[in-house]
C-alpha cells in the first residue's frame, strides 16, 4: 500500500492475453483514465447492506440504553466489513485483470459480506459471532485465492509479498476463532489483538515490495464509498422520520432533527471532497495511515445516520434514553468525522492558522451543541454548514490575494 516514487511498469501479460483466464499481474501506476469498474461499484453497494445492518443494531442498542455494548459490537462488526472492503480495494487497484475467474472470486466475496450481514443481529443481541465469522471467512478465503493467483504469476519479491499476504490472512482467520471459542469477557481483547494483527499483515507483506496501486483510482474508490455511506445515512434518517410522522404525527419535534441532519450530511460531503487527495497520496509515503484512518471516517459517517434515528425515536418517546444521550448520538460521531477528515485530508491543504483551525474548532462546537436539548441536532447542522461557509470564504480571499499579487508583480 505504500507509495513509490517510481511507477511500476504496466503488466504486459495481462495486456497481451485475451483468453478467458489471464495471468494476474500488476497493473501500472501511470495508467491513464483509471476509474472504478462496474464490478467494484456493485461490490460497494453490497457492502453497504452490511453497514446498514450494523447501523440498525446500533440504533436499537443506544435507544434501549445499552450504548456501551452497542458501540463495542458496532466497532467489531464494522471492522470486519471495512477491512474486507479495504483489502479488496487496494488489491483490485494493483491487480484487477477482469477475467472470469477474478469476477467469480469477487462475487464470492460479495456472498461473504451478505452472510456476515445476516449474522449482525445475532452478534448484537446474543453476542454470537459465528455467522459473522463465517461470512468473514468466506470473504478472506476469496482474498487468499486472489493472492495465490498473483504468486503463481509473479517472481522474486513480488511473489514473496503475495505469499506473505496469503499466509497472513490465513493465520488471522484462525485467530478470529477466539470470538467464538473464548468466553464473552475475553472477546473485546481478542478483537483488539486480532485487529492489530490484521493491520500488520500488509505492512509485513509489503516490506520488500510495494504493490502498484493507482493513486487516482484509490482516491476515487474511497470517495465513492464515502458517498454511498453518507447516502445510507440519509436513507436511514428519512425512514425514521417517515415512520415517526406516520405513527405519532410529531412533525414539529422532528423538523429540527431532519433539517439539522441534512445540514450535517451535506457539510460532511462538502468537507470530504473539497480537496483533491490523489495528488497527495501519490507524492508521499503515508498511504497506510491514510487508508487505515478511513475506518474512523466510514464508521463515524454511518454512525451519524444511526444517531439521527436515535434522536427521532427519542423525540417521539420510543427511546429509553435522555435528550442529552440522544443528542450525543449525533454530535459525537459528527465531531469524530470532522476531526478525522481534517487529520487525513484537509490539514495538508490548509494555509495559515485560521484555515487549519476551522475543522478542529467546528468539532468542538458540535460537541458543545450536545447540551442544547431538542435543538442540539439543528444547532450542530448550522455549525457544520458555517464551517463550510467560512472555509469557502477564506479560500476565496486567499485566491484573490494571490491573483492581485500576480497581477501587480513586475514582469521578469
Amino acid at each position: 500500500m505504500t507509495s513509490s516514487s517510481t511507477p511500476a511498469p504496466a503488466s504486459q501479460g495481462a495486456q497481451k492475453s485475451r483468453g478467458p483466464l489471464r495471468r494476474l499481474t500488476a497493473r501500472g501506476r501511470d495508467e491513464a483514465h483509471r476509474v472504478s469498474s462496474p464490478l467494484e461499484l456493485f461490490f460497494d453497494l453490497c457492502f453497504v447492506v452490511a453497514i446498514a445492518q450494523a447501523g440498525m443494531q446500533l440504533v436499537h442498542a443506544v435507544a434501549e440504553g445499552h450504548a456501551g455494548n452497542g458501540i463495542l459490537n458496532y466497532a467489531m462488526v464494522f471492522f470486519a466489513i471495512w477491512w474486507a472492503w479495504m483489502n479488496f480495494t487496494w488489491f483490485a487497484s494493483a491487480y484487477d485483470n477482469d477475467d472470469p475467474l477474478y469476477r467469480v472470486v469477487t462475487l464470492v466475496q460479495i456472498a461473504g459480506v451478505l452472510v456476515l450481514a445476516a449474522g449482525v443481529s445475532r452478534a448484537f443481541e446474543e453476542h454470537d459471532f459465528l455467522v459473522v465469522w463465517l461470512g468473514y471467512v468466506i470473504m478472506r478465503l476469496a482474498m487468499v485465492a486472489q493472492w495465490l493467483r498473483v504468486a503463481r504469476s509473479a517472481e522474486g519479491a513480488e511473489r514473496t509479498a503475495a505469499l506473505r499476504y496469503a499466509c497472513g490472512v490465513l493465520v488471522c482467520l484462525v485467530g478470529w476463532l477466539g470470538l467464538i471459542l473464548l468466553p464473552e469477557p475475553a472477546r473485546p481483547w481478542v478483537f483488539l489483538v486480532m485487529a492489530i494483527a490484521e493491520l500488520c499483515v500488509p505492512v509485513y507483506a509489503e516490506r520488500n515490495h510495494e504493490t502498484s496501486w493507482h493513486a487516482h483510482h484509490i482516491a476515487e474508490r474511497y470517495g465513492l464509498f464515502t458517498i454511498i455511506v453518507l447516502g445510507e445515512t440519509i436513507a436511514a434518517a428519512t425512514v425514521a422520520v417517515k415512520s415517526a410522522v406516520d405513527e405519532h404525527d410529531a412533525l414539529g419535534e422532528l423538523l429540527p432533527i431532519a433539517a439539522g441532519g441534512l445540514l450535517i450530511v451535506f457539510s460532511a460531503w462538502w468537507i470530504y471532497f473539497v480537496v483533491p487527495i490523489h495528488g497527495h497520496l501519490a507524492s508521499n509515503r503515508q498511504a497506510f495511515l491514510w487508508g487505515y484512518g478511513h475506518y474512523l471516517i466510514f464508521a463515524s459517517a454511518a454512525a451519524i445516520g444511526a444517531g439521527l434515528e436515535v434522536a427521532v425515536e427519542q423525540a417521539v418517546g420510543k427511546a429509553h434514553i435522555s435528550t442529552l444521550s440522544a443528542s450525543a448520538a449525533v454530535t459525537l460521531p459528527t465531531a469524530l468525522y470532522l476531526l478525522t477528515v481534517w487529520a487525513l485530508h484537509s490539514r495538508h491543504f490548509k494555509v495559515g492558522i485560521s484555515q487549519q483551525l476551522i475543522l478542529p474548532v467546528t468539532a468542538l462546537l458540535v460537541v458543545c451543541c450536545t447540551f442544547l436539548g431538542q435543538w442540539a441536532v439543528l444547532a450542530a447542522g448550522f455549525v457544520a454548514a458555517a464551517a463550510v461557509a467560512v472555509g469557502v470564504t477564506l479560500t476565496a480571499r486567499m485566491v484573490g490575494r494571490e491573483r492581485r499579487a500576480n497581477a501587480t508583480a513586475p514582469a521578469a
